[in-house]
């Protein structure tokens, strides 16, 4: 008989999980909505994981597992049978013992939501409490036999108690958080915090053996979620809850009872404790601070306060977690140990290390081979920009003399260098702060200073595949590079969809413009005392069949550095003037904004450029408004005023955007050959201590200056009765008309007899 394969296998004995858990779910909504009662629910919703799970557990406590049955030895060409060891012998009994003690637990546990909706509501609370106190022991007597456990050692032994204190006191913390105020039931006072205790002691355990001994870890989850469950049910009968709260608590009884089913299924096959495996360290960090600050964030935005008692409890998880980083760091210092014969010869090879460092790995290979053998800390990439021969040597001496002493160094391109450090996550990022500051320092030359770029790249080893660490520390470099330089950034994943999108920007935006992907939307501009249409403002947008719509915002970034500016801004203009002429040829004189950038502006060729397309179209010069950033203009003034009167010479508008009313802007105001100025809402309320709004300020200014004010980005009637008190003549904004395509808003424009200027 032919053997399924063994994804076929691994699928059909998934199919009941994935059935007994959707109708759970089923069961657990219609409770929860009102469809049926709460009790009865609950019942329905553990009925069918529970029966899975106990009878997984029933056959696993009395089938003879593979371990003991007969070996088959081949000797001399002939088979024979190899008896059964009598280590393995008491093993295999061992782990029938643990699967018959689970299996009890899992039933009580089962059978205390069974009997709910059979039994008086008075007496729910004293069931629920004595399922609780039966499967707790039950649950530890098994987890205590678990084949394969081994003493912990002195370092582990505090480690775990300082991981324990920290999860246990955030989740006594979450417990006090998430209790309903008031007075507090005597039996879910004592019941919340041990079960805390308890949950964050199994969890923490988990997570301890989820890499060493994956199924003794599903054993000590599937625990922590059935404990948890059962507590969540004594305490919501404890505060006489509505029956349809009860279902919830169906959702971790059934996870906890599938999975400890399923790690007392591994563990019975001869589960083999991996020594060498670190346990992962960032969820035993971040779990607790994440548990307390999830809490402390729904209770304020329910309460909206915290007692001094509260407040207490919150701040005494951050002492552990401390002390857990530094052990955790610890801990992988002495595990780098073990692997110092492995390394020896790379050492050897290249000589005594420069400083208290360790040595160069001088290729990519070498690190990878490295990583492969070691578990936990962090690897960064570093970037050095602008570098060589003899300050290259010396920023090569720093990096290495600002590593820690078993740290690895590998060079992986003419200016990219690795660091491979046992450290945990704060410390690394500490580390990469030292050797950016280090490598940023002057170098001294003959004659002249040199300086460098440097950007940092840091990830997460946590024993993941090494190309894949590798990876992800030169993604964080490259937004380092992105970010401006000189910086640390982390990896995460959302990193990494954003460095993804950013390559398939780049991917994509080369011959969009020759592929016809580009388009523009128009916003109308209003004269605020009628809502007459007098001008549009012109928008790119990126229409690509395989990124969707793609904004300004994200477009022209990639633009700049692909150096498109040019064709895309010779596409918008040239678009732009097309439309104008067809509005003014249908008797509309509207006026047309079209944003511009410093790089375009500051090229040889705009102005004639803009005259050229004004042209072609026929399009008289002051209908065409050229709209500029007032932060970027200021930054370079110098350039960009000439580019603005040679506009105004061939008679085109120009309007200065995002202006901000400080002081250095008003000063500057004056400078700058403008036709109309552009501000924002919040110019519009009222300003401070008594003082009138800001917009007061500016359209004053704007008549001396015989300037046209506009306000746009107007999104309530408020906002546009405002700027029209404060004498505006024009708005812009969601309030008054949404951006469109040409076709939309010329059947706007037919709404108004006349579009006048």
């Amino acid at each position: 008989m032919p053997v399924p394969p063994p994804a076929v296998l691994r699928l059909r004995t998934a199919l009941p999980d994935v059935a007994v858990s959707l109708a759970g779910a089923a069961f657990l909504l219609a409770g929860v909505a009102g469809a049926l009662p709460g009790p009865a629910a609950a019942a329905l919703a553990v009925a069918g994981g529970f029966a899975l799970a106990c009878v997984r557990l029933a056959w696993l406590a009395g089938a003879a597992p593979a371990d003991e049955a007969p070996d088959l030895a081949v000797t001399h060409g002939a088979t024979a049978l190899a008896p059964v060891t009598g280590r393995r012998a008491r093993r295999a009994a061992l782990s029938r013992r643990v699967a018959a003690i689970l299996d009890a637990a899992v039933l009580v546990a089962g059978l205390t939501v069974a009997v709910l909706p059979l039994s008086d509501p008075a007496h729910r609370l004293p069931i629920a409490l004595a399922g609780l106190c039966l499967t707790g022991p039950l649950h530890v007597t098994a987890l205590l036999r678990l084949p394969g456990r081994s003493r912990l050692s002195g370092p582990e032994l505090v480690r775990r108690t300082v991981d324990v204190l920290a999860l246990g006191v955030s989740l006594v913390f979450a417990g006090w958080m998430l209790l309903p105020g008031g007075p507090v039931p005597a039996v879910a006072g004592v019941a919340a915090p041990v079960g805390a205790v308890v949950l964050a002691v199994l969890a923490v355990a988990a997570l301890a053996e989820r890499r060493r001994r994956p199924g003794s870890a599903c054993c000590h989850a599937g625990a922590a979620l059935t404990l948890g469950g059962l507590t969540l049910l004594v305490v919501l009968l404890a505060y006489d809850a509505p029956d349809r709260a009860l279902p919830i608590v169906a959702a971790p009884l059934v996870a906890g009872a599938l999975l400890t089913a399923a790690g007392v299924r591994r563990t019975s096959g001869g589960e083999r404790p991996d020594r060498d495996v670190a346990p992962a360290a960032w969820p035993r960090l971040t779990a607790p601070a994440g548990v307390a600050a999830l809490a402390a964030g729904i209770h304020l935005g329910a309460a909206g306060e915290f007692s001094t008692g509260a407040m207490a409890l919150g701040l005494a998880v951050i002492p552990p977690i401390m002390v857990g980083e530094l052990l955790a760091a610890a801990d992988q210092r002495r595990r780098v140990q073990r692997f110092a014969a492995r390394e020896a010869w790379l050492r050897r090879r290249l000589g005594p290390a420069a400083g208290t460092a360790g040595p160069v790995l001088l290729t990519r290979a070498d690190l990878v081979r490295t990583m492969a053998h070691r578990s936990g800390g962090a690897l960064l990439v570093v970037d050095l920009h602008g570098t060589g021969g003899p300050v290259l040597t010396e920023a090569v001496r720093r990096l290495r003399a600002g590593a820690e002493p078993d740290d690895l160094v590998a060079r992986l391109g003419d200016t990219e260098y690795a660091v491979l450090t046992d450290l945990g996550p704060v410390l690394a990022y500490a580390l990469g702060l030292r050797l950016l500051a280090a490598l940023a320092e002057p170098y001294p030359r003959p004659g002249e200073v040199a300086r460098l770029g440097v950007s940092v790249g840091l990830a997460e080893t946590s024993g993941g595949d090494p190309e894949d660490v590798l990876r992800q520390a030169d993604l964080a470099r490259r937004r380092a590079v992105q970010l401006g330089r000189d910086r640390v950034e982390w990896y995460d994943a959302y990193l990494e969809e954003q460095l993804v999108r950013r390559l398939d920007l780049e991917r994509e935006l080369p011959g969009a413009v020759a592929r016809g992907e580009l388009d523009l939307v128009y916003q109308p501009v209003v004269a605020l005392a009628d809502r007459m249409p007098v001008g549009t403002e012109a928008f790119l947008r990126w229409r690509s069949p395989a990124l969707g719509t793609v904004l300004p915002a994200e477009l022209l970034p990639v633009a700049a550095d692909l150096d498109l500016t040019g064709e895309i801004g010779r596409w918008v203009l040239d678009r732009a003037c097309r439309q104008l002429a067809a509005w003014s040829e249908g008797g509309r004189e509207l006026w047309m904004a079209v944003n511009v950038t410093p790089r375009e502006l500051v090229a040889p060729d705009f102005v004639a450029r803009t005259a050229t397309a004004l042209a072609a179209y026929d399009v008289v010069p002051d209908r065409l408004v050229v709209e500029v950033s007032e932060p970027v203009v200021g930054a370079e003034l110098s350039t960009v005023v000439p580019r603005l009167a040679g506009l105004r010479s061939i008679g085109v508008r120009i309007a200065l955007d995002d202006f901000r009313a400080e002081h250095a802007s008003l000063a500057q105001l004056r400078r700058l050959p403008i036709d109309m100025l552009k501000v924002g809402p919040h110019l519009v309320g009222a300003g401070g201590d008594g003082q009138r709004p800001l917009i007061d300020v500016v359209a004053n200014l704007a008549d001396r200056l015989g300037v046209e004010l506009v306000v746009e980005e107007l999104e309530s009637e408020g906002q546009v009765a405002g700027a029209r008190r404060a004498g505006c003549r024009y708005g812009q904004g969601f309030a008054l008309a949404r951006p469109a395509t040409a076709e939309r808003v010329e059947a706007w424009f037919e709404e108004y007899p006349s579009t006048t200027r």
